[in-house]
């Protein structure tokens, strides 16, 4: 539990930062330290939360885990409705390059992926409720529900910027499983 708290705190830290960085209302300020300043404190918490994931790579053998995080995955990619081609191949490259979830076989991985995103794509209400449940699947284990939500939040922060529907599937698995999104800045 230790290291969850310490997590909590960094994230805590970093959200502040990033707030900081904010204007009135929550709005982006323009950079003023040259290319990728403005999202440099999501960037680091993406990176602390996948450093911490990574202490964790032991622990997160369970197909439980590996269901949910798929699932978790699928719903970022399509968190604005859609899913083309290249931001699904996208997303399964990074999937595929994730130190944990290199626990798992890659083709049980886009197995699992893909059949998430194709129910997201032809039924996004039915495809997300579907989702939802596999991941609230993972929340009979604190330590694998928070990897579930640090592995979306690691995907969702891929490109240094969390998108307002992506933090809010982060936020609404996060209440799936019994995990405050506040511990994520959220």
């Amino acid at each position: 539990m230790a290291m969850w708290d310490r997590l909590k705190d960094q994230a805590k830290g970093l959200q502040q930062q990033a707030q900081g960085a904010r204007g009135p209302a929550g709005q982006r300020q323009p950079a003023t330290g040259g290319p990728g300043a403005s999202g440099g404190s999501k960037e680091k918490l993406v990176g602390l939360l996948k450093s911490q994931l990574g202490s964790l790579k032991t622990e997160l053998k369970s197909g439980a885990y590996r269901d949910a995080s798929m699932a978790m995955c699928a719903l970022v990619a399509a968190a604005d409705g859609s899913v083309d081609p290249a931001e699904r191949h996208h997303v399964e490259n990074l999937i595929l390059q994730n130190d944990v979830l290199q626990n798992f076989p890659p083709e049980q991985l886009r197995q699992r992926f893909n059949k998430h995103v194709d129910q997201l794509t032809f039924n996004f209400q039915q495809g997300k409720a579907d989702a939802m449940q596999e991941i609230a699947k993972a929340a009979k284990k604190p330590v694998e529900a928070k990897a579930v939500v640090q592995t979306g939040f690691v995907i969702a922060g891929a490109d240094g910027y969390i998108a307002p529907a992506e933090a809010q599937v982060l936020r609404e698995a996060c209440m799936a499983l019994g995990v405050s999104p506040q511990e994520f800045g959220l």
